[in-house]
């Protein structure tokens, strides 16, 4: 008999044991190593946020707060940027080169705390950049509804236009954002509204499929019969229709008697 073959086997085996010892320990090694990188990143992630809070909240520029560091301040909710400009007589309507305002940008993220400061010290409200659009407009894109809230509350325009005709209902409904659409059928306001094109909220969130805010606009008594520049609100550019159900939820808080279960609207 041939002895290789048996040599050959002890060989393999031999190997495949120091490699399994090797395998577990180098295992070993890595899974404290691990447990030590998880520790250290975890501390590294403390501290980089530590730092950003101090950065947002306490670190006060020592010099004047120019034009574009005031706006971006505005932007990431850096409320002592925002006092240090005004404090050394900044102008709060302080905007862009497309009259993109602090108090637009900051409605835009949502960071309200800056959106009253501003307004306390005399931002304009109603201020429009180059599309004129207001911080309404931009709350509504962002879909912030406390933002919406507190400009509501300070007297803004519900129902202003951009140079679209576009109310902030109609942004609303284009940016998909419900509860904010929700807010302002709520508030009473226009909700039949055409821009330009002759479009309503209605045309709007039928030709985006955006069936919540459908169901939303016909139940607060949308018209479904007003023409745009191509067809009905219940039509697309074909005239064709659909059914869109809606459950006896839908009707509790609605005028709409629930015998009317179905409703002949767009699916585009």
């Amino acid at each position: 008999l041939n002895p290789r073959p048996q040599c050959w086997e002890a060989n393999v085996l031999s190997h495949e044991r120091v490699r399994k010892i090797s395998f577990e320990l180098r295992r070993e090694i890595v899974d404290l190593g691990g447990v030590e990188n998880i520790s250290e990143l975890r501390l590294r992630k403390k501290i980089r946020k530590q730092r950003a809070d101090s950065s947002g909240q306490s670190d006060v520029p020592e010099g004047p707060v120019g034009r574009q560091d005031f706006l971006i301040a505005a932007a990431s909710g850096k409320i002592k940027v925002i006092e240090k400009f005004l404090e050394d007589g900044g102008d709060p309507n302080t905007c862009d080169e497309f009259r993109k305002s602090a108090l637009h940008r900051a409605a835009f993220q949502g960071h309200v705390m800056i959106i009253e400061r501003l307004l306390d010290k005399g931002a304009d409200i109603n201020f429009q950049d180059r599309l004129d659009c207001t911080a309404l407009h931009w709350a509504c894109r962002g879909g912030r509804l406390e933002a919406l809230k507190i400009l509501q509350g300070r007297g803004a325009n519900l129902n202003i236009r951009d140079k679209l005709m576009s109310t902030p209902l109609h942004v609303a409904t284009r940016t998909g954002h419900s509860e904010v659409v929700e807010h302002l059928l709520a508030s009473g306001v226009k909700i039949n509204a055409q821009d330009r094109e002759g479009d309503t909220a209605l045309h709007d969130a039928i030709r985006l499929n955006r069936y919540k805010i459908v169901k939303l606009l016909i139940l607060a008594g949308a018209d479904m019969k007003l023409k745009n520049a191509v067809s009905t609100a219940g039509e697309n550019e074909n005239g064709r229709k659909a059914w869109v159900v809606f459950s006896r939820d839908d009707f509790r808080m609605s005028s709409i008697p629930y015998s009317m279960y179905f409703r002949r609207v767009l699916q585009p």
